[in-house]
């Protein structure tokens, strides 16, 4: 078994229908296998897949264990030499499996790949290419100083500013919503720490590998569509919590301890400050 294809899913049964044609399609005579862990939905995401893709493997799960939890259950029954983390809320372009593979192929060296992510409207996701969240490369990212200038390899690190999106190039941190793996790379690094219950997870494993020794890539001629898909306000104000919460955690793991407190401070900060910015917006839509 060449690759292994491993879906988490939770209440986005049309989106995941969609990335499950599409990544059939763009499979094609790879030796391959799709695995849909899914977090206990309850719009009838299960029955979809076994009905409507029956050569899909379906892990249901009894509750939401969270993504990293539910990658680890997709991974450790997986079989192919790579794998493939993918997001439910994705497109995936005819040749982007074939080029992705080749290019892990010639590059013993690389321990996963990343893709040019665009949304829905075709619009550039910068979080296809990351360098590593240091305080000061994070400051500038949620401080607004890399928008201003966006091409600056100082100010916008977070994003590789100075690294144009029509070209391959390393790149520290990868998203998990297309995360091409080598599996030894995986057996170096572990797998997705369970303590990311949703957000951070993929920083932390990308980091993880290049610690193993390997180079992350981003791949300009990999194209995915990433929806993103909808969530109610409830739903984001949850996402912001984990979100602060995963990167008081990531600093915690990777930081020297020097920074722990003040970076654990500007968490709670930032944190506070967003969950006040989300509120103020959904009163006065109402």
């Amino acid at each position: 078994m060449e690759l292994s294809v491993v879906i988490v899913s939770y209440n986005v049964s049309d989106f995941l229908r969609r990335a499950l044609q599409t990544l059939i399609a763009a499979a094609g005579e790879t030796e391959h296998e799709i695995i849909v862990v899914d977090n206990n939905s309850s719009d009838g995401s299960p029955v979809m897949v076994r009905e409507e893709f029956p050569s899909v493997k379906l892990i249901d799960s009894d509750s939401n264990e969270g993504f990293s939890a539910a990658c680890n259950r997709g991974i450790k029954t997986s079989a192919g030499d790579y794998i493939l983390i993918l997001n439910p809320d994705t497109e995936t372009e005819p040749y982007a499996i074939d080029r992705a593979l080749g290019f892990m192929r010639t590059h013993p060296e690389a321990g996963a790949a990343g893709a040019r992510l665009t949304d829905g409207k075709g619009r550039f996701l910068p979080e296809s290419k990351r360098g590593f969240p240091s305080p000061l490369t994070s400051l500038f990212r949620f401080t607004g100083l890399g928008k201003i200038f966006p091409r600056s390899a100082f100010f916008n690190a977070y994003y590789l500013g100075d690294r144009p999106e029509n070209e391959t190039c390393p790149a520290d941190i990868l998203t998990g919503a297309f995360m091409l793996i080598r599996r030894e790379a995986l057996e170096k690094a572990g797998l997705f720490d369970t303590d990311f219950f949703m957000y951070g997870e993929d920083i932390d494993l990308s980091w993880r590998i290049r610690k193993a020794g390997y180079i992350n890539y981003y791949l300009h001629d990999v194209r995915i569509t990433h929806f993103k898909g909808c969530s109610s306000s409830r739903e984001r104000e949850a996402a912001v919590r984990h979100f602060w919460d995963a990167m008081a955690i990531f600093a915690g793991k990777h930081l020297k301890r020097g920074w722990h407190l003040p970076v654990k401070v500007a968490v709670v900060l930032l944190k506070g400050l967003s969950l006040t910015r989300l509120r103020a917006v959904r009163l006065i839509k109402k």
